[in-house]
């Protein structure tokens, strides 16, 4: 019995491995907008991270992010987010997103492959993530409004 055991879990570990080294099939998209200061609205087509294991693997050895593109992790209750660049090769912009739709905090061009966390600095009820270059491109800023179902007061 322990011998069948053993061959059993030596057979699945190879499709464990990988799990781990390719990148999850295209999640459902939505529409999300972004409204600057200035009153430009800019919108994207972003995949909806909704459950944990969408979330764990999130943009993960992906090669490139549509520049109308992301992706949102939707986490329900506001909380603190941490976030990192493991197994993701191409950088990002990470938008940390208040309750109400405004954005808490940027963080521009992380580094790909890095284990450092990338901070939310506060309860956030979600994170999107943008390809590179994306915020300063836009002019998107801290305080800005975005615009997305998960935003919108309950009725």
């Amino acid at each position: 019995m322990t011998r069948r055991l053993l061959i059993a879990l030596l057979l699945l570990m190879p499709l464990s491995a990988n799990a781990q080294t390719t990148a999850q099939p295209e999640l459902p998209k939505e529409p999300l907008s972004i409204t600057t200061r200035d009153g430009r609205q800019h919108d994207f087509m972003v995949e909806m991270a909704l459950t944990p294991e969408q979330q764990t693997v999130g943009l993960m050895f992906r090669t490139s992010v549509p520049a109308d593109g992301g992706m949102l992790f939707d986490w329900g209750t506001p909380r603190d987010s941490g976030m990192w660049m493991r197994n993701t090769v191409t950088s990002l912009d990470m938008l940390f997103i208040n309750p109400d739709g405004t954005i808490r905090r940027i963080a521009e061009d992380t580094v790909p492959g890095s284990l450092a966390t990338i901070e939310s600095r506060g309860p956030v009820r979600a994170t999107l993530e943008l390809a590179a270059g994306t915020a300063r491109r836009l002019d998107i800023r801290v305080g800005d409004r975005v615009a997305q179902r998960i935003f919108m007061p309950p009725r």
